[in-house]
């Protein structure tokens, strides 16, 4: 009964790390994996409740976009200029940088924070938990502090 327990935990656990993980990558893609990709300023002008859009300056050649949106935890006040990253073939942009790239891995930082107690509790492993939590947490709080 105790292996059929761990197998369960451990299961549960690397769904939610996966999870994570995957929920992430949409967003981290951009940021890491930049070449190819359009790069510019974009000049935030106005938010709604989720998005924030502006004026849109890119780097080197023309664009077809004069304006982009962002997400609205990205892009901080009204006339803020961000470095950003256009997602192909969308007028959606992801912010660059630290900020950026943090903010694109908390759902990584929750699901490790979610998996700590089930690795912790039900595994038994408790210092592989505390690591787990612990870079979590850091994630967590250098997302918040660098945006």
């Amino acid at each position: 009964m105790t292996h059929a327990r761990n197998a369960a935990m451990a299961l549960i656990a690397l769904l939610l790390l996966v999870a994570g993980a995957w929920s992430s990558w949409g967003t981290a893609q951009h940021v890491l994996l930049p070449k190819g990709r359009e790069h510019g300023t974009l000049t935030v002008t106005g938010c709604n409740d989720e998005t924030c859009s502006g004026r849109y300056v890119p780097e080197g050649s023309p664009s077809p976009h004069a304006t982009l949106t962002i997400a609205r935890s990205v892009a901080a006040d009204k006339g803020q200029t961000l470095p950003v990253v256009v997602k192909p073939g969308t007028s959606e942009a992801v912010r660059t940088g630290w900020g950026g790239g943090l903010h694109a891995w908390l759902p990584l930082g929750g699901a490790l924070l979610l998996a700590a107690p089930l690795i912790g509790g039900g595994l038994r492993l408790t210092r592989t938990a505390w690591s787990m939590a612990g870079v979590g947490g850091v994630l967590l709080l250098g997302a918040f502090f660098a945006l």
